[in-house]
């Protein structure tokens, strides 16, 4: 890709060429140059510079809209989005501040309309806590998640410069390069995982439970439905192994379906090296537009702490997230072709949760 800046044009005549300001030196980077038009639509050229940039790029103070935004998010994934229309009640009763555009994750700290901030120790509030573990979005379906795109449209006010480093009042996002993790696997360990070629199986109850172990104590996820993908595998566009962890990440399933003896032990080694300091980067959101875009098959995030709350003064903090479909040959793992995705009603199975936290549920 061509780091040079970007061509000073009209803005109907497209550049070719956009700026990267590196984050990390294996995997993320600010993009600078991007022209958008009011509608959301980049030229091709630029949107073949994006999708082939790294794990993770930010884009700062966009124009998207609600609407721009799920129409972007469908020309840079090239494929089908997420929606969170089976985890809605049946009478369609609840009125979310984005409908129509059920394409929409909801990651904010804001009740369903968006009039006020969630109570800390309700179910929702509960539900969100596992987005601070390590992740790739929605790793609980059959079908497999490619790229998240991640909008801010509301921030509490700018850092106090008198406060420590840590204490961003925007609540950074982090990101884990899950392909170098592999690469840099002591050489016994990759031949081990890759002559035994283990299944996971991701569950969605095992992030919740492991997020507020004593809210969800009673959780028991063999009730919940599950996915089942190989743990390592071949990312399709770059070429390059990658390791699939993560907080959905339940057990190991060997060649027969039946759970591997070291399958926690393992899971934990798996999930602790991918997230050594060498593999994370931190993107600290700056103002509404910003938007951050990464493919769940080469990396993990999570949420970082959000400083705002408990101190005194509550910020509100609204982010919305769309979420495309893998479109690679692996996409379905070995669950297959068109299984059924997760649904309101079988994800919320033994949880006890009214149907007003469905929006939550999904995330």
């Amino acid at each position: 890709m061509s780091t040079t800046s970007p061509t000073t044009t009209p803005k109907d005549e497209w550049p070719k060429t956009i700026l990267i300001k590196e984050l990390h030196p294996t995997f993320g980077a600010e993009i600078l140059g991007v022209q958008w038009r009011d509608d959301g639509v980049i030229s091709e050229e630029q949107l073949q510079e994006l999708r082939d940039a790294y794990g993770f790029i930010i884009l700062r103070a966009t124009p998207l809209s609600d609407a721009s935004h799920v129409s972007f998010s469908r020309l840079f994934a090239s494929g089908p989005l997420d929606n969170i229309t089976r985890f809605l009640p049946p009478s369609r009763a609840l009125r979310l501040r984005y409908y129509p555009h059920l394409e929409l994750f909801d990651a904010s700290n804001l009740s369903d309309d968006g009039n006020a901030i969630l109570d800390p120790f309700c179910a929702r509030a509960m539900l969100l806590r596992a987005n601070s573990l390590w992740h790739s979005d929605l790793a609980y379906n059959p079908r497999r998640s490619s790229y998240s795109l991640l909008r801010a449209v509301e921030l509490p006010p700018p850092r106090d410069p008198e406060m420590e480093e840590e204490q961003e009042m925007g609540g950074n996002t982090e990101f884990a390069d899950s392909r170098t993790a592999w690469e840099e696997l002591a050489v016994e360990k990759k031949r081990e995982l890759l002559t035994k070629d283990w299944t996971g199986v991701y569950n969605a109850a095992h992030s919740r439970r492991m997020g507020a172990p004593e809210f969800f104590k009673g959780l028991d996820p063999e009730e919940g439905p599950v996915s089942r993908h190989k743990v390592v595998q071949r990312h399709v566009e770059s070429g390059r192994m990658n390791l699939g962890v993560g907080a959905y990440l339940w057990r190991l399933e060997d060649g027969e379906g039946k759970t591997v003896p070291e399958s926690e032990e393992m899971i934990k080694f798996l999930n602790e090296h991918v997230a050594k300091e060498r593999y994370v980067a931190s993107v600290r959101w700056e103002e509404p537009g910003d938007l951050v875009i990464w493919d769940n098959r080469a990396v993990l995030h999570r949420a970082g702490e959000f400083k705002g709350v408990g101190k005194g003064d509550v910020y509100r903090r609204d982010m919305r997230r769309t979420t495309a479909f893998d479109m690679g040959p692996t996409a379905w793992g070995l669950n297959g072709e068109g299984a059924p995705l997760p649904t309101l009603e079988s994800i919320t199975k033994e949880k006890g949760l009214p149907s007003t936290q469905s929006a939550a549920v999904g995330r």
